[in-house]
Protein backbone atom coordinates (compact mmCIF):
# COMPACT_ATOMS: atom_id res chain seq x y z
CA UNK A 1 0.00 0.00 0.00
CA UNK A 2 1.54 3.13 -0.93
CA UNK A 3 0.76 6.21 1.32
CA UNK A 4 0.55 9.73 -0.05
CA UNK A 5 3.38 12.02 1.35
CA UNK A 6 1.69 14.55 3.15
CA UNK A 7 -1.38 13.33 5.11
CA UNK A 8 -4.42 15.94 5.87
CA UNK A 9 -4.68 14.81 9.70
CA UNK A 10 -7.93 17.07 10.59
CA UNK A 11 -11.08 17.30 9.22
CA UNK A 12 -12.08 21.74 8.99
CA UNK A 13 -13.75 22.33 5.49
CA UNK A 14 -13.29 25.50 3.84
CA UNK A 15 -15.71 28.15 5.29
CA UNK A 16 -17.51 27.52 1.50
CA UNK A 17 -17.47 23.99 1.23
CA UNK A 18 -21.08 22.62 0.74
CA UNK A 19 -20.26 20.21 3.85
CA UNK A 20 -21.52 23.81 5.99
CA UNK A 21 -24.85 23.64 4.50
CA UNK A 22 -27.37 21.88 7.39
CA UNK A 23 -29.64 20.66 3.86
CA UNK A 24 -26.67 18.68 2.57
CA UNK A 25 -27.19 15.45 4.19
CA UNK A 26 -24.01 13.64 5.91
CA UNK A 27 -24.63 9.75 6.64
CA UNK A 28 -22.52 6.58 7.46
CA UNK A 29 -23.64 3.27 5.67
CA UNK A 30 -23.75 -0.44 6.22
CA UNK A 31 -25.52 -3.34 4.30
CA UNK A 32 -27.17 -6.31 5.98
CA UNK A 33 -24.75 -9.40 5.33
CA UNK A 34 -21.86 -7.67 5.79
CA UNK A 35 -22.96 -6.59 9.88
CA UNK A 36 -26.20 -8.48 11.11
CA UNK A 37 -24.80 -11.80 11.82
CA UNK A 38 -27.71 -14.44 13.10
CA UNK A 39 -27.63 -16.07 9.96
CA UNK A 40 -29.72 -18.51 10.75
CA UNK A 41 -31.91 -17.40 13.33
CA UNK A 42 -35.93 -15.92 13.86
CA UNK A 43 -36.84 -17.81 10.70
CA UNK A 44 -34.27 -16.06 8.44
CA UNK A 45 -33.72 -18.26 4.88
CA UNK A 46 -30.23 -19.39 3.63
CA UNK A 47 -28.54 -16.78 0.85
CA UNK A 48 -26.24 -17.01 -1.74
CA UNK A 49 -24.13 -15.75 -0.06
CA UNK A 50 -24.44 -17.91 2.78
CA UNK A 51 -23.80 -20.90 0.13
CA UNK A 52 -21.27 -19.09 -1.51
CA UNK A 53 -19.26 -18.28 1.53
CA UNK A 54 -19.32 -22.18 2.52
CA UNK A 55 -17.20 -22.97 -0.16
CA UNK A 56 -13.39 -23.59 0.50
CA UNK A 57 -11.65 -20.81 -1.25
CA UNK A 58 -14.41 -18.40 -2.07
CA UNK A 59 -13.81 -16.03 0.21
CA UNK A 60 -10.26 -15.32 1.87
CA UNK A 61 -9.62 -17.09 5.07
CA UNK A 62 -12.87 -19.03 4.85
CA UNK A 63 -14.69 -16.43 6.71
CA UNK A 64 -18.55 -16.01 6.28
CA UNK A 65 -21.29 -13.57 7.73
CA UNK A 66 -22.52 -16.22 10.27
CA UNK A 67 -21.89 -13.92 13.35
CA UNK A 68 -20.12 -10.51 11.10
CA UNK A 69 -20.48 -7.49 13.81
CA UNK A 70 -23.13 -9.14 15.57
CA UNK A 71 -25.55 -6.40 14.80
CA UNK A 72 -29.16 -8.22 14.69
CA UNK A 73 -28.44 -8.94 18.56
CA UNK A 74 -26.50 -5.22 19.02
CA UNK A 75 -28.95 -3.00 17.21
CA UNK A 76 -29.82 -1.08 20.21
CA UNK A 77 -26.09 0.03 21.19
CA UNK A 78 -25.19 0.29 17.45
CA UNK A 79 -28.32 2.90 17.13
CA UNK A 80 -26.55 5.14 20.26
CA UNK A 81 -23.56 4.44 18.43
CA UNK A 82 -24.53 6.17 15.14
CA UNK A 83 -26.39 8.93 16.78
CA UNK A 84 -23.11 9.73 18.90
CA UNK A 85 -21.43 10.43 15.59
CA UNK A 86 -23.97 13.73 14.73
CA UNK A 87 -24.69 12.58 11.29
CA UNK A 88 -28.00 13.44 9.89
CA UNK A 89 -28.48 9.95 8.47
CA UNK A 90 -28.02 6.23 8.15
CA UNK A 91 -27.93 4.16 4.58
CA UNK A 92 -28.96 0.30 5.68
CA UNK A 93 -30.25 -2.60 4.04
CA UNK A 94 -33.08 -5.03 4.70
CA UNK A 95 -32.06 -8.58 4.22
CA UNK A 96 -34.54 -10.74 1.71
CA UNK A 97 -33.77 -13.82 2.99
CA UNK A 98 -34.86 -12.56 6.56
CA UNK A 99 -38.08 -10.69 5.97
CA UNK A 100 -40.17 -13.19 3.68
CA UNK A 101 -40.61 -16.69 3.77
CA UNK A 102 -39.97 -19.09 0.45
CA UNK A 103 -43.91 -19.06 0.00
CA UNK A 104 -44.17 -15.09 -0.08
CA UNK A 105 -45.82 -14.21 3.03
CA UNK A 106 -43.94 -12.56 5.44
CA UNK A 107 -41.31 -13.55 8.34
CA UNK A 108 -42.91 -11.20 11.37
CA UNK A 109 -39.98 -11.99 13.40
CA UNK A 110 -37.66 -11.02 10.47
CA UNK A 111 -39.88 -7.57 9.52
CA UNK A 112 -40.14 -6.57 13.45
CA UNK A 113 -36.35 -6.36 14.11
CA UNK A 114 -36.09 -3.84 11.19
CA UNK A 115 -39.31 -2.04 12.18
CA UNK A 116 -38.20 -1.23 15.79
CA UNK A 117 -34.57 -0.66 14.24
CA UNK A 118 -35.92 2.19 11.98
CA UNK A 119 -38.03 3.38 14.87
CA UNK A 120 -35.36 3.98 17.07
CA UNK A 121 -33.50 5.57 14.06
CA UNK A 122 -36.33 8.29 13.47
CA UNK A 123 -36.57 8.68 17.00
CA UNK A 124 -33.16 9.85 17.20
CA UNK A 125 -33.67 11.96 14.19
CA UNK A 126 -31.76 10.45 11.59
CA UNK A 127 -33.15 10.15 8.25
CA UNK A 128 -33.14 6.76 6.83
CA UNK A 129 -32.17 5.30 3.61
CA UNK A 130 -33.30 1.74 3.00
CA UNK A 131 -31.37 -0.47 0.20
CA UNK A 132 -34.19 -3.46 -0.73
CA UNK A 133 -31.13 -5.83 -2.43
CA UNK A 134 -27.20 -5.38 -1.29
CA UNK A 135 -26.94 -8.66 -2.82
CA UNK A 136 -28.51 -11.25 -0.60
CA UNK A 137 -30.76 -12.92 -2.75
CA UNK A 138 -32.67 -15.96 -1.09
CA UNK A 139 -30.87 -19.19 -2.20
CA UNK A 140 -34.33 -20.81 -3.18
CA UNK A 141 -34.61 -18.40 -6.35
CA UNK A 142 -30.80 -19.21 -6.94
CA UNK A 143 -31.85 -22.59 -7.26
CA UNK A 144 -34.72 -21.85 -9.64
CA UNK A 145 -31.78 -19.69 -11.92
CA UNK A 146 -31.41 -16.76 -9.14
CA UNK A 147 -30.99 -13.56 -11.57
CA UNK A 148 -30.72 -15.84 -14.90
CA UNK A 149 -34.26 -16.25 -14.73
CA UNK A 150 -36.55 -13.44 -15.66
CA UNK A 151 -39.19 -14.46 -13.13
CA UNK A 152 -36.70 -13.49 -10.45
CA UNK A 153 -37.86 -9.47 -11.44
CA UNK A 154 -40.86 -10.23 -10.75
CA UNK A 155 -40.55 -12.04 -7.08
CA UNK A 156 -38.12 -8.97 -5.98
CA UNK A 157 -41.34 -6.82 -7.47
CA UNK A 158 -43.37 -8.65 -5.01
CA UNK A 159 -40.71 -8.39 -2.14
CA UNK A 160 -40.77 -4.67 -2.32
CA UNK A 161 -43.87 -4.39 -1.87
CA UNK A 162 -44.16 -6.30 0.71
CA UNK A 163 -41.91 -4.58 2.69
CA UNK A 164 -42.87 -0.76 1.54
CA UNK A 165 -46.16 -2.05 3.18
CA UNK A 166 -44.87 -3.22 6.38
CA UNK A 167 -42.56 -0.18 6.96
CA UNK A 168 -44.51 2.28 5.58
CA UNK A 169 -43.83 6.05 7.22
CA UNK A 170 -40.07 4.86 8.77
CA UNK A 171 -38.53 4.53 5.52
CA UNK A 172 -37.03 8.50 4.10
CA UNK A 173 -35.24 7.35 0.78
CA UNK A 174 -36.07 3.90 -0.99
CA UNK A 175 -32.91 2.29 -2.75
CA UNK A 176 -34.27 -0.84 -4.87
CA UNK A 177 -30.83 -2.46 -6.01
CA UNK A 178 -27.33 -1.76 -4.22
CA UNK A 179 -24.78 -1.84 -7.43
CA UNK A 180 -26.23 -3.89 -9.88
CA UNK A 181 -23.06 -4.02 -12.18
CA UNK A 182 -21.42 -5.95 -9.07
CA UNK A 183 -24.59 -8.22 -8.56
CA UNK A 184 -24.22 -8.48 -12.25
CA UNK A 185 -20.66 -9.17 -12.89
CA UNK A 186 -18.76 -10.23 -10.01
CA UNK A 187 -21.78 -12.77 -9.59
CA UNK A 188 -22.45 -14.03 -13.25
CA UNK A 189 -18.95 -12.76 -15.15
CA UNK A 190 -16.08 -13.03 -13.20
CA UNK A 191 -17.59 -15.55 -10.56
CA UNK A 192 -15.92 -13.52 -7.76
CA UNK A 193 -19.12 -12.98 -5.99
CA UNK A 194 -21.87 -15.21 -4.95
CA UNK A 195 -23.33 -17.25 -7.07
CA UNK A 196 -20.00 -17.38 -8.63
CA UNK A 197 -21.13 -18.14 -12.30
CA UNK A 198 -18.46 -17.22 -15.12
CA UNK A 199 -20.39 -16.18 -18.51
CA UNK A 200 -20.62 -12.79 -19.27
CA UNK A 201 -23.81 -13.52 -21.33
CA UNK A 202 -25.29 -14.50 -17.99
CA UNK A 203 -24.17 -11.24 -17.05
CA UNK A 204 -25.80 -9.13 -19.51
CA UNK A 205 -29.04 -11.05 -19.05
CA UNK A 206 -28.61 -10.87 -14.86
CA UNK A 207 -27.84 -7.25 -15.95
CA UNK A 208 -31.31 -6.87 -17.78
CA UNK A 209 -33.44 -8.83 -15.10
CA UNK A 210 -31.79 -6.51 -12.34
CA UNK A 211 -33.04 -3.74 -14.07
CA UNK A 212 -36.63 -4.96 -14.85
CA UNK A 213 -36.52 -5.98 -11.28
CA UNK A 214 -36.16 -2.70 -9.92
CA UNK A 215 -38.20 -1.18 -12.52
CA UNK A 216 -41.52 -3.42 -11.38
CA UNK A 217 -40.23 -2.27 -7.63
CA UNK A 218 -40.17 1.49 -8.31
CA UNK A 219 -44.31 1.02 -9.11
CA UNK A 220 -44.97 -0.94 -5.66
CA UNK A 221 -42.67 1.59 -3.39
CA UNK A 222 -44.56 4.51 -5.14
CA UNK A 223 -47.74 3.04 -4.75
CA UNK A 224 -47.05 2.06 -0.98
CA UNK A 225 -45.15 4.82 0.19
CA UNK A 226 -45.47 7.97 -2.12
CA UNK A 227 -44.17 10.21 0.38
CA UNK A 228 -40.79 8.40 0.66
CA UNK A 229 -37.90 9.19 -2.26
CA UNK A 230 -37.08 6.10 -4.50
CA UNK A 231 -34.44 5.63 -6.60
CA UNK A 232 -31.49 3.00 -7.08
CA UNK A 233 -27.29 2.79 -6.09
CA UNK A 234 -25.05 2.45 -8.74
CA UNK A 235 -20.97 1.98 -8.33
CA UNK A 236 -19.34 3.75 -11.00
CA UNK A 237 -15.54 3.71 -11.65
CA UNK A 238 -13.46 6.40 -13.57
CA UNK A 239 -11.43 4.92 -16.49
CA UNK A 240 -8.24 7.02 -17.75
CA UNK A 241 -4.99 5.53 -20.17
CA UNK A 242 -1.51 6.75 -19.99
CA UNK A 243 -1.39 5.70 -23.77
CA UNK A 244 -1.59 7.57 -26.59
CA UNK A 245 -3.24 5.81 -29.41
CA UNK A 246 -6.34 5.89 -30.62
CA UNK A 247 -7.44 2.74 -29.43
CA UNK A 248 -6.28 3.60 -25.99
CA UNK A 249 -8.12 6.42 -26.23
CA UNK A 250 -11.15 4.13 -27.39
CA UNK A 251 -10.32 1.44 -24.54
CA UNK A 252 -10.73 4.25 -21.87
CA UNK A 253 -13.84 4.94 -23.53
CA UNK A 254 -15.12 1.08 -23.54
CA UNK A 255 -14.18 1.27 -19.77
CA UNK A 256 -16.58 3.83 -18.50
CA UNK A 257 -19.19 2.21 -20.97
CA UNK A 258 -18.72 -1.15 -19.37
CA UNK A 259 -18.91 0.34 -15.60
CA UNK A 260 -21.16 3.19 -15.75
CA UNK A 261 -23.14 3.29 -18.59
CA UNK A 262 -23.95 -0.46 -18.79
CA UNK A 263 -26.04 0.71 -15.41
CA UNK A 264 -27.02 4.51 -16.38
CA UNK A 265 -28.19 4.02 -19.91
CA UNK A 266 -30.74 1.83 -19.45
CA UNK A 267 -32.25 3.83 -16.53
CA UNK A 268 -31.85 7.48 -17.71
CA UNK A 269 -31.91 6.56 -21.72
CA UNK A 270 -34.25 3.29 -21.92
CA UNK A 271 -31.67 1.59 -24.24
CA UNK A 272 -27.89 -0.11 -23.76
CA UNK A 273 -25.12 1.57 -24.68
CA UNK A 274 -23.67 -0.01 -27.91
CA UNK A 275 -20.85 0.00 -26.84
CA UNK A 276 -21.43 -3.04 -24.97
CA UNK A 277 -21.94 -5.16 -27.24
CA UNK A 278 -18.61 -3.82 -29.25
CA UNK A 279 -16.89 -4.63 -25.92
CA UNK A 280 -18.33 -8.34 -25.73
CA UNK A 281 -19.84 -8.79 -29.13
CA UNK A 282 -22.72 -11.53 -29.03
CA UNK A 283 -23.75 -11.14 -25.60
CA UNK A 284 -27.55 -8.99 -25.99
CA UNK A 285 -29.50 -10.09 -23.13
CA UNK A 286 -33.38 -10.73 -24.19
CA UNK A 287 -35.53 -8.12 -23.55
CA UNK A 288 -39.22 -7.92 -24.12
CA UNK A 289 -41.27 -5.67 -25.31
CA UNK A 290 -41.76 -2.91 -22.78
CA UNK A 291 -39.04 -3.50 -20.47
CA UNK A 292 -37.59 -0.78 -21.44
CA UNK A 293 -39.83 1.76 -20.33
CA UNK A 294 -40.85 -0.25 -17.13
CA UNK A 295 -36.58 0.09 -16.20
CA UNK A 296 -36.47 4.01 -17.50
CA UNK A 297 -39.42 4.72 -14.74
CA UNK A 298 -38.34 8.12 -13.11
CA UNK A 299 -36.69 8.20 -10.11
CA UNK A 300 -36.23 11.13 -7.29
CA UNK A 301 -32.73 10.83 -6.71
CA UNK A 302 -29.36 8.27 -7.95
CA UNK A 303 -27.20 7.04 -5.47
CA UNK A 304 -23.46 6.90 -6.78
CA UNK A 305 -20.99 4.65 -5.08
CA UNK A 306 -17.20 5.91 -5.88
CA UNK A 307 -14.02 4.18 -4.62
CA UNK A 308 -10.98 4.35 -7.11
CA UNK A 309 -9.84 5.01 -10.67
CA UNK A 310 -8.38 2.32 -13.39
CA UNK A 311 -5.88 3.11 -16.00
CA UNK A 312 -6.41 1.26 -19.29
CA UNK A 313 -5.10 0.26 -22.72
CA UNK A 314 -6.41 -1.48 -25.64
CA UNK A 315 -5.72 -5.23 -25.96
CA UNK A 316 -5.17 -5.11 -29.45
CA UNK A 317 -8.42 -6.24 -30.28
CA UNK A 318 -12.12 -4.86 -29.43
CA UNK A 319 -11.90 -4.04 -25.65
CA UNK A 320 -8.85 -2.84 -23.39
CA UNK A 321 -6.81 -4.27 -20.69
CA UNK A 322 -6.06 -3.18 -17.18
CA UNK A 323 -2.44 -1.13 -16.66
CA UNK A 324 -1.45 -0.51 -13.43
CA UNK A 325 -0.27 2.87 -12.79
CA UNK A 326 3.37 3.10 -10.53
CA UNK A 327 3.83 4.90 -7.81
CA UNK A 328 0.37 5.98 -7.35
CA UNK A 329 -1.38 5.77 -3.57
CA UNK A 330 -3.20 2.67 -2.94
CA UNK A 331 -5.32 1.45 -0.26
CA UNK A 332 -5.50 -1.95 1.39
CA UNK A 333 -7.42 -3.18 -1.42
CA UNK A 334 -4.71 -2.02 -3.63
CA UNK A 335 -7.23 0.51 -5.30
CA UNK A 336 -6.07 3.99 -6.46
CA UNK A 337 -6.86 6.97 -4.35
CA UNK A 338 -7.67 9.62 -7.05
CA UNK A 339 -10.36 11.86 -5.92
CA UNK A 340 -10.67 13.74 -9.01
CA UNK A 341 -12.24 10.80 -10.77
CA UNK A 342 -15.57 11.11 -8.89
CA UNK A 343 -15.73 14.72 -9.70
CA UNK A 344 -14.87 14.09 -13.03
CA UNK A 345 -17.59 11.54 -13.35
CA UNK A 346 -20.47 13.56 -11.27
CA UNK A 347 -19.68 16.64 -14.14
CA UNK A 348 -19.74 14.03 -17.26
CA UNK A 349 -23.02 12.30 -15.78
CA UNK A 350 -24.60 16.16 -15.38
CA UNK A 351 -23.51 16.75 -19.32
CA UNK A 352 -24.68 13.43 -20.85
CA UNK A 353 -28.34 12.76 -18.92
CA UNK A 354 -30.76 15.79 -19.43
CA UNK A 355 -32.72 13.84 -16.67
CA UNK A 356 -30.22 13.06 -14.04
CA UNK A 357 -31.88 13.31 -10.81
CA UNK A 358 -30.65 14.55 -7.80
CA UNK A 359 -27.64 12.35 -6.67
CA UNK A 360 -26.78 11.59 -2.87
CA UNK A 361 -23.19 9.86 -2.70
CA UNK A 362 -24.15 6.82 -1.24
CA UNK A 363 -20.95 5.14 -0.58
CA UNK A 364 -17.22 6.44 -0.19
CA UNK A 365 -14.56 5.18 1.61
CA UNK A 366 -11.29 3.54 2.32
CA UNK A 367 -10.16 0.12 3.64
CA UNK A 368 -6.94 0.26 5.50
CA UNK A 369 -5.11 -2.18 8.05
CA UNK A 370 -6.50 -0.53 11.37
CA UNK A 371 -5.36 -1.28 14.71
CA UNK A 372 -6.40 -0.31 18.19
CA UNK A 373 -3.07 0.99 19.94
CA UNK A 374 -3.51 2.20 23.56
CA UNK A 375 -7.04 2.11 22.79
CA UNK A 376 -6.82 4.54 20.08
CA UNK A 377 -6.76 4.63 16.17
CA UNK A 378 -5.34 6.58 13.72
CA UNK A 379 -6.60 6.33 10.92
CA UNK A 380 -4.40 9.28 8.69
CA UNK A 381 -5.10 7.87 5.48
CA UNK A 382 -8.97 7.13 5.67
CA UNK A 383 -8.95 11.30 7.21
CA UNK A 384 -6.58 12.21 3.94
CA UNK A 385 -9.13 9.91 1.72
CA UNK A 386 -12.41 11.13 3.15
CA UNK A 387 -11.20 15.14 2.92
CA UNK A 388 -9.62 15.00 -0.80
CA UNK A 389 -12.79 12.96 -1.64
CA UNK A 390 -15.65 15.75 -0.34
CA UNK A 391 -13.55 18.28 -1.48
CA UNK A 392 -14.36 16.80 -5.28
CA UNK A 393 -17.77 16.58 -4.50
CA UNK A 394 -17.53 20.04 -3.38
CA UNK A 395 -16.59 20.96 -6.73
CA UNK A 396 -19.06 19.36 -8.70
CA UNK A 397 -21.82 21.20 -6.52
CA UNK A 398 -19.99 23.97 -7.40
CA UNK A 399 -20.40 23.47 -10.87
CA UNK A 400 -23.49 22.86 -11.12
CA UNK A 401 -24.12 18.73 -10.26
CA UNK A 402 -27.44 18.59 -7.76
CA UNK A 403 -25.47 16.42 -5.23
CA UNK A 404 -27.92 16.10 -2.21
CA UNK A 405 -25.66 14.67 0.67
CA UNK A 406 -22.39 11.58 1.22
CA UNK A 407 -22.52 8.55 2.87
CA UNK A 408 -19.38 7.62 4.83
CA UNK A 409 -18.59 3.64 3.52
CA UNK A 410 -18.43 2.31 6.17
CA UNK A 411 -20.24 2.83 9.84
CA UNK A 412 -17.82 -0.03 11.55
CA UNK A 413 -15.70 -2.34 9.80
CA UNK A 414 -17.60 -6.08 8.57
CA UNK A 415 -17.90 -8.53 6.42
CA UNK A 416 -16.04 -7.41 3.19
CA UNK A 417 -17.56 -9.47 0.50
CA UNK A 418 -14.91 -11.85 -1.10
CA UNK A 419 -11.86 -10.55 1.27
CA UNK A 420 -13.62 -11.36 4.69
CA UNK A 421 -12.48 -9.58 7.70
CA UNK A 422 -8.83 -8.68 6.54
CA UNK A 423 -10.18 -5.44 5.13
CA UNK A 424 -11.49 -2.94 7.32
CA UNK A 425 -13.56 0.07 5.49
CA UNK A 426 -14.96 1.22 8.70
CA UNK A 427 -14.90 4.80 10.80
CA UNK A 428 -15.62 2.20 13.89
CA UNK A 429 -12.95 -0.25 14.34
CA UNK A 430 -14.68 -3.65 15.49
CA UNK A 431 -12.56 -5.96 17.14
CA UNK A 432 -14.30 -9.16 15.89
CA UNK A 433 -13.30 -11.58 18.84
CA UNK A 434 -15.53 -9.53 21.18
CA UNK A 435 -17.49 -7.11 19.51
CA UNK A 436 -16.30 -4.17 21.04
CA UNK A 437 -16.96 -0.77 19.24
CA UNK A 438 -13.86 1.80 19.27
CA UNK A 439 -14.10 4.71 17.28
CA UNK A 440 -11.31 5.45 14.96
CA UNK A 441 -9.82 9.04 14.69
CA UNK A 442 -11.81 9.96 11.63
CA UNK A 443 -14.88 8.96 13.36
CA UNK A 444 -13.54 11.61 15.74
CA UNK A 445 -13.25 14.34 13.60
CA UNK A 446 -16.32 13.76 11.46
CA UNK A 447 -18.46 13.77 14.83
CA UNK A 448 -17.09 17.22 16.20
CA UNK A 449 -17.33 19.03 12.77
CA UNK A 450 -20.95 17.96 12.46
CA UNK A 451 -21.54 19.06 16.07
CA UNK A 452 -19.53 22.55 15.50
CA UNK A 453 -22.24 22.51 11.75
CA UNK A 454 -25.18 22.25 14.45
CA UNK A 455 -24.03 24.62 16.51
CA UNK A 456 -24.61 27.40 13.62
CA UNK A 457 -27.26 29.45 13.72
CA UNK A 458 -30.17 28.50 10.78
Amino acid sequence: MTKPAALQTTFDPPADSVLWRKDFLIGVATAAYQIEGASEEDGRLPSIWDTFSAIPGKVLHGDTGAVACDHYHRWEEDVELISGLNVDAYRLSIAWPRVMHADGSVNEKGIAFYRQLLARLRAKGLKTFVTLYHWDLPQHLEDRGGWINRETAFRFAEYADLVSRELKGLVDAWSTLNEPWCSAMHGYGTGHHAPGKTDNKLALQAMHHLLLGHGLAMRALRRNDPTSLKGLVANVGRGTTDGDTPADLRAAELFEIQNNDWVLDPLLKQRYPAGLFELWPGTEPEVQPGDMEIIGEPMDYLGINYYFRTNVRSDGAHGYTEMPLEGVERTQMGWEVYPDGLRDLLLGFHRNYANLPPIYITENGTASDDAVVNGEVNDAQRISFLNRHLAAVDEAVKAGVKVRGYFIWSLMDNFEWAFGYERRFGIVHVDYSTQKRTLKRSAHLVRDFLAKRRAQPD
